[in-house]
């Protein structure tokens, strides 16, 4: 019999080190404590995170809203470039981007790191990721897990999830109920793919183009992997000033099916987003992934959000005051559509029009 044979099982030889995981922890301390807000109580560590509900008492009816996600297949672009700190943004984006839709704060966040093995400075690399994210998105990370998963993963593979609260008062929760026909659709511009259609993208950019991630592209000014993990932008706090400052009536966070779909899931029944392409051209990137790929344009909307991250539906009287705050901001937005009623129109947001040259 071999060595091995005659020696007792371990963890360690199955494949799972303890030790790399108590370091990673340590090492992903300091940047979870960036995050902190004054309701959260105890420290990284526990074996659950802990939320001072009290805080919601100053609320007449709080509703809490909750969302997960992850970042779908964009975490192999950061593992082919070996960059581990901004994909924690795109994480805090899906999930609390999609919390702040119904108008709600984001509160708080957990997440779960799942990889072939621990390299402790390459989960920590991913958790300040997330930290900086909840930072941009004003919630507090304040637990998750690291998983390691030997013979299931391969030593350099990983995935990302994460989960999030907020809370919103009952009487101010946005949504399709609020929406009225003269309603006008205002369109923030993406930083790019953000988190959705990339295995569309790597399979017509790499399979197909056969491009290189550390190819410069003239068109980007950067190399095509830098283009690619570009981070998703985190509107949170820029639609919670649009709330504080004029009268919003629904967003729509741009993410997994385009623009028409997630529009038309906050439009009610018998009313119709008309969406003018004209308003906007698209990103670089969505031409190259097109032209690349001779994915037809229909194809491109129903899987890339063509320039457009979050939509607002507000009132015609609105609009003025709301591209004043989120050009204070430092968001580019613009007037992209209003609302009308549905008539003979099959489906409740359509795009129309040419895409400015």
């Amino acid at each position: 019999m071999s060595e091995t044979e005659t020696t007792g099982a371990s963890y360690a030889a199955a494949g799972v080190d303890i030790e790399a995981g108590d370091r990673a922890v340590e090492l992903m301390k300091e940047w979870v404590k960036k995050t902190q807000r004054p309701e959260v109580l105890g420290g990284l560590g526990g074996f659950a995170g802990l939320f001072d509900a009290s805080a919601l008492k100053r609320y007449e009816r709080p509703l809490l809203a909750s969302a997960t996600d992850g970042v779908g297949t964009k975490v192999d672009i950061a593992r082919q470039m070996g960059v581990y700190d901004t994909i924690g943004h795109d994480l805090v984006a899906m999930v609390m981007d999609d919390i702040v839709v119904c108008g709600a704060e984001p509160l708080f966040m957990t997440d779960y790191i799942c990889v072939g093995k621990v390299h402790p400075e390459r989960v920590a690399a991913i958790v300040k990721g997330i930290a900086e994210g909840c930072v941009l998105a004003g919630c507090a990370l304040v637990g998750g897990e690291t998983a390691e998963h030997p013979g299931l993963l391969g030593p350099d593979d990983f995935d990302v999830a994460g989960a999030g609260t907020g809370v919103v008062e009952a009487d101010r929760l946005l949504g399709a109920d609020r929406i009225r026909a003269g309603d006008v659709v205002i369109a923030m511009a993406s930083s790019g793919l953000h988190s959705n259609g990339y295995s569309l993208v790597r399979h017509v950019l790499f399979d197909r183009a056969g491009m290189r991630l550390e190819q410069r592209v003239e068109e980007f000014g950067r190399t095509l992997g830098e283009e690619l993990l570009e981070p998703t932008r985190i509107y949170s706090l820029d639609c919670l000033a649009l709330t504080r400052t004029t009268e919003v009536h629904a967003f729509s966070h741009i993410t997994g099916g385009g623009l028409a779909a997630n529009l038309a899931r906050v439009i009610p029944d018998g009313l119709h987003a008309a969406v003018d392409r004209s308003t906007w051209t698209p990103g670089a990137v969505f031409d190259l992934v097109g032209t690349a790929g001779r994915v037809e344009r229909l194809e491109l909307e129903k899987t890339l959000n063509m320039g457009v991250g979050m939509m607002a539906v507000v009132p015609a009287d609105s609009v003025d005051v709301a591209l004043t705050t989120l050009a204070d901001r430092g968001v580019d937005a613009w007037v992209a559509g209003e609302i009308t009623e549905r008539g003979e129109h099959p489906t409740g947001a359509t795009l129309t029009g040419d895409y400015a040259a």
